[in-house]
């Protein structure tokens, strides 16, 4: 018997000792290495089907007294993720620490929230689906909270196979992070059952797997062959004038020569066909007064040019100033000049300029921390907190807005804003029938940043069905079809300028239509779930005072 006790001392010994804890730590981290060998534009798509399982085994076979534990492995493994696959944005600015741990907690805090709920209300395998809404609308918070950071967002995976989804016409990328989680989760119960040889539930696991992995494939495969650009024939010009947004010298000099690179990039290649000249975010380094347009050297200088190809347009960005009107001062994004009671306000803006008029539209989706900072962070107002721009919050346009020349409308998304699915839809509900992305991706440097960034644009293609044309300052500029293929790209830090025909298509998709439906539904569900969460351990923590009272009473007796 002393023996007997001695082999189970050292057992648990080493269920909890050095051995053990190592396996969890590994279980951990080949989650989080698994997900960032998945991501664009390097990765390997598939492993995110395999991406959450040793994480999802790690829940069912974490022991009861360890539930502590688990928040923080989960934790390792997204922190793994988040820094593995975004870790350039370090190049831009030193708040990239903040946002990976941030992330990270966030991610862990969902996945812990689901085993609680796993464990009150379905604790067996089946238990895994919960995963599904939580995640969902997760994902979908971080599109919409001050902190916005959709980039991990689970369909995006799949920017580099877009044959396979075609369908996220009908259902955006929140259809690709369902199809993620139920493929890993599917597998996860594969096992599981296999280790407690359950027949029947196992051949229900192994046949839907094959269904859900097989069946969006074969039909996104189908309608990637049939699919043809719709619309009418309209020719664009993209401009990548590759100025180094870290070392060049700002001043009026500069300023000019930056328009010029823009017209001499671009003038061998228009045509009297060319309708669009498309630049990048903050080509126009001369500050905009909205006020005083006909003072803007810049402006000036295009609008000259243009005369020469009145039927063309330039679309191309700038920072714009405009007063705050009386009694608006304490709005948050408003910016005091020194001590004095003037206030006005700083956007990012895209810019139609043809032979006379300008239109403009203000970006909406900020980027956190750089153009962004929550109201209780409003001491750093008036001070650059990254990159050397920065102050305080950007003024934004409360909507969406399209611009017209002739008998286009164009959808203009403005950097950070490519990332974001539904906004770029409600351009398509407006009557855009092309999309353009300016920004400036020379922040970052040479970093799979860029790359990344650039991916975005061909889920946006394949979601509303538009061509796109996308310039950025730096690389990686091209045009897009409608199914997601790169018809045309430049090299990274190349000043060039190319040119396609693309179909402006007026058809609105599904998914433009309804957005992200999917996500919202998952809400819902959140919902649903937090309450029986909730009635679970009121139930739990009134059976436990009965069986309390019971208990001592039986003493007292």
């Amino acid at each position: 018997m002393a023996k007997r006790k001695n082999t189970q001392r050292d057992g648990t010994s080493l269920r909890n000792g050095h051995g053990h804890t190592l396996y969890l730590i590994s279980m951990a981290a080949m989650s989080g290495l698994l997900l960032a060998l998945a991501w664009p534009t390097w990765g390997i798509a598939p492993l995110a089907f395999v991406g959450f399982i040793p994480l999802l085994w790690l829940e069912g076979q974490i022991a009861h007294g360890e539930k502590g534990k688990l928040f923080w492995l989960s934790f390792f493994a997204f922190l793994i993720w988040n820094v593995a696959t975004t870790w350039w944005v370090w190049n831009a600015t030193p708040a990239a620490t903040a946002a990976w741990i941030l992330n990270a907690l966030f991610m862990a805090t969902v996945f812990y929230v689901f085993h609680l709920t796993k464990k009150k209300v379905c604790n067996n395998p089946w238990g895994n689906f919960f995963l599904i809404p939580y995640w969902m609308a997760f994902e979908l918070l971080t599109y919409w909270w001050v902190a916005k950071w959709p980039w991990l967002n689970l369909g995006g995976v799949f920017s580099s196979h877009v044959s396979w989804v075609q369908w996220y016409e009908y259902t955006g990328v929140a259809g690709g992070t369902l199809w993620v989680l139920i493929v890993n989760i599917l597998i996860t119960n594969i096992i599981l059952f296999f280790k407690s040889r359950e027949t029947k539930p196992l051949l229900i696991n192994i046949g839907a797997e094959l269904m859900v992995v097989l069946l969006p494939i074969l039909i996104s495969t189908r309608i990637y062959k049939h699919y043809e650009d719709q619309g009418e024939d309209t020719e664009v010009i993209v401009v990548q004038q590759n100025c180094d947004p870290w070392n060049e010298q700002f001043d009026a000099k500069f300023y000019d020569e930056v328009i010029q690179n823009n017209i001499k990039l671009s003038e061998p290649l228009v045509t009297p066909k060319t309708r669009f000249i498309v630049s990048s975010e903050s080509a126009i380094q001369e500050g905009i007064w909205l006020h005083e347009v006909d003072k803007v050297r810049a402006l000036n200088t295009l609008h000259a040019y243009l005369k020469h190809h009145p039927q063309t347009c330039f679309i191309i960005g700038g920072t714009t100033y405009e007063w705050v009107p009386k009694g608006k001062e304490d709005d948050f994004p408003a910016r005091q000049i020194g001590n004095s009671d003037t206030y006005y306000y700083c956007h990012n803006s895209a810019l139609l300029i043809d032979t006379i008029n300008m239109q403009h539209r203000n970006k909406s989706q900020l980027t956190p921390g750089v153009e962004a900072i929550p109201e209780w962070m409003g001491f750093l107002k008036n001070y650059s907190i990254t990159m050397g721009i920065a102050r305080g919050t950007l003024k934004t346009d409360e909507t969406s807005k399209t611009m017209r020349f002739g008998n286009h409308t164009a959808g203009v998304a403005i950097c950070y804003e490519s990332a974001f699915g539904e906004y770029v839809g409600t351009f398509c509900k407006k009557g855009a029938d092309l999309i353009f992305v300016i920004t400036n991706d020379g922040w970052w440097g040479h970093t799979p940043g860029y790359r990344q960034h650039f991916e975005f644009s061909k889920l946006r293609a394949i979601e509303n069905r538009r061509c796109v044309a996308r310039s950025a300052n730096t690389g990686r500029s091209g045009f897009i079809n409608q199914r997601g293929d790169v018809l045309q790209q430049t090299p990274y830090w190349v000043p060039d300028a190319i040119r396609e025909t693309l179909k402006a298509n007026t058809k609105v998709t599904f998914y433009a239509k309804h957005g992200d439906y999917l996500s919202r539904i998952a809400v819902y569900l959140t919902f649903v779930l937090l309450i029986a969460l909730i009635a679970s351990a009121l139930m739990g923590g009134i059976k436990n005072k009965k069986a309390a009272k019971m208990t001592k009473s039986k003493k007292v007796k």
